[in-house]
C-alpha cells in the first residue's frame, strides 16, 4: 500500500519512530488506511476535550499534542470503516510493523475504559511527553 499525500502531510510533525511504524505497516498490508490526524495544536486538543471526543484531562499532555500519536481511518471500497473488527485487523498489522521496527506502540482499541480504535501511540513510559509550549503556541517535547 502507498501512503496518500494526506497521510504524509499528517505525519510531518509526528515522532520519527511512529512514522517508521506507519511506513512499515503500509508496506506489509493491503488493508487501505489513511492517517487522518497526527500532531494536534493545543487549541484543537482543548476543543476535542470540550466536545467529549478526547478524554485527556490535561490537554498539554495529550499524546497528539506532543506528536506521539496518530489516528487512522480504514477505507474499503471508498467507504470509511469504523467497526472494531476492521481496526482489530489493522492493529495486528501495526503491532507487527512496530515489532519489525523495534518500536513499542499502544493501540487505543486495547484500552479498557475508553476504546479508541483509530488511535495508535508511542507509550509515555518510553517517550518523554512533557511538552514545551513556546510563547507563540508551538509545542515541542523536552
Amino acid at each position: 500500500m502507498i501512503l496518500s499525500p494526506r497521510s504524509m502531510k499528517n505525519l510531518l510533525e509526528v515522532h520519527p519512530d511512529l512514522v517508521r511504524v506507519v511506513h512499515r505497516a503500509a508496506e506489509i498490508t493491503s488493508l487501505p488506511f489513511t492517517v487522518i490526524e497526527g500532531r494536534r495544536s493545543l487549541e484543537r486538543q482543548k476543543m476535542l476535550i470540550e466536545t467529549g471526543m478526547s478524554k485527556i484531562k490535561v490537554p498539554e499532555h495529550g499524546r497528539h499534542v506532543t506528536g506521539h500519536a496518530i489516528d487512522v481511518v480504514v477505507i474499503l471500497d471508498g467507504v470509511a470503516r469504523w467497526d472494531t473488527p476492521t481496526y482489530r485487523m489493522l492493529s495486528i498489522i501495526f503491532k507487527e510493523a512496530a515489532r519489525i521496527e523495534d518500536v513499542h506502540v499502544t493501540w487505543g482499541g486495547d484500552w479498557a475504559s475508553f476504546r479508541d480504535c483509530p488511535h495508535f501511540e508511542l507509550p509515555a513510559s518510553e517517550y518523554d511527553s512533557v511538552p514545551n509550549i513556546t510563547a507563540d503556541g508551538k509545542v515541542g517535547v523536552v
